[in-house]
């Protein structure tokens, strides 16, 4: 798939033609051929026209609306699946409360056990203890989440103390002297690091809404993650499985490699964080990356997702992000009864 990002505030696109044009500051940047394009990331504040969306529509390119912390606000679909028989079958099946409870603990053990793996492997690795330690403690966790006398809320608190047990431990696998890690922060991120996994998260998340739109799921419905209006539930539960995998491993590659520096990113002296709409909160970023920046990230991003690798089970190897895919299917084989368990992606086993 050809994906097309565009970042930088006060960019809009105009019809060109058959094509699209950029432009920034009232200058022609570049046009974007239609012809291979099949996604479009807008990033902040893009101004399109009506003439642009008929366009995009009529080309069938799915348009992903980012706000400027990376956070997802919205997607132009083409159409909806046609499979209705799929939709209906995860209405059904996620609307059981038992259903609901053991998918929600499958992927949360998944995640956990991703986790500890890491962790372990890393500690291993650079011969320190604490890595180690916590991931002892999220196996234990791990256990309890999978225990059949746990219920849904305890399955979720579980997740949460696990999720903070894992990220004590992240701050020994920064190796590269020019960044720290003191915990994770959101809405804003306070630090480079903070910044660069809650925007690879969101582009992963990204990437998982996008597979369930192919595979005909409903994404707002999942197990674990509440329900709320403009939530994609169902694409926050699955892709719990790939924040270690694709996002933790990805962000640590750019550090730790020296591909990026302290000098990378634009800092501020921020009091008050609070921020009353998107406007406001482009004020109220202590950090954020340069453009250029940005730009080289998504293209290192984009290389990373075109990696292969032959899954434990199959006979072919597969791009990460047709891993994703791959792994969407087998939920919706598990939600039309086809497998009588989801298991998440098992990456101990490739790597």
């Amino acid at each position: 798939m050809q994906r097309m990002y565009v970042l930088e505030n006060g960019s809009y696109l105009r019809k060109s033609g058959g094509n699209l044009a950029l432009f920034r500051d009232g200058r022609l940047e570049e046009e974007i051929d239609l012809e291979h394009l099949e996604q479009l990331i807008l990033v902040g504040y893009t101004s399109i026209s009506g003439a642009v969306l008929r366009m995009l529509i009529r080309s069938r390119v799915e348009t992903v609306l980012l706000n400027p912390r990376g956070g997802f606000e919205g997607r132009l679909s083409v159409d909806e699946h046609k499979h209705v028989g799929r939709r209906k079958a995860q209405y059904l099946r996620l609307s059981d409360p038992g259903f609901a409870l053991e998918t929600a603990r499958s992927i949360v053990g998944g995640k956990l056990r991703g986790q500890a793996r890491f962790l372990a492997l890393r500690g291993k690795q650079l011969g320190i203890d604490s890595p180690l330690a916590r991931a002892a403690t999220i196996r234990a966790m791990e256990r309890g989440a999978l225990d059949p006398a746990s219920d849904l809320d305890i399955v979720r608190g579980i997740e949460g103390q696990g999720t903070r047990v894992y990220y004590e431990g992240f701050p020994r696998l920064v190796r590269n002297p020019g960044f720290s890690f003191k915990g994770r922060n959101r809405r804003p991120p306070l630090d480079p690091v903070n910044a660069l996994l809650s925007f690879v998260y969101t582009l992963l998340t990204s990437e998982v809404l996008t597979a369930i739109k192919i595979v005909g799921l409903d994404p707002y419905m999942g197990a674990l993650h509440v329900e709320d209006y403009g939530r994609p539930s169902l694409a926050c539960d699955l892709v719990e499985e790939w924040r270690v995998f694709l996002g933790d491993r990805f962000v640590l590659a750019l550090i730790n490699r020296n591909v990026l520096s302290p000098e990378d990113f634009v800092y501020r002296q921020i009091e008050n964080t609070d921020f009353v709409d998107e406007e406001d909160l482009k004020q109220k970023r202590p950090v954020e990356m340069k453009p250029a920046t940005s730009r080289a990230l998504l293209r290192s991003y984009e290389k990373w997702m075109e990696q292969r690798i032959k899954p434990p089970d199959g006979e072919q190897r597969l791009t990460y992000r047709g891993l994703i895919l791959e792994q969407v299917r087998r939920f919706e084989k598990y939600l039309m009864g086809e497998l009588k368990e989801y298991q998440p992606f098992p990456w101990s086993q490739v790597g």
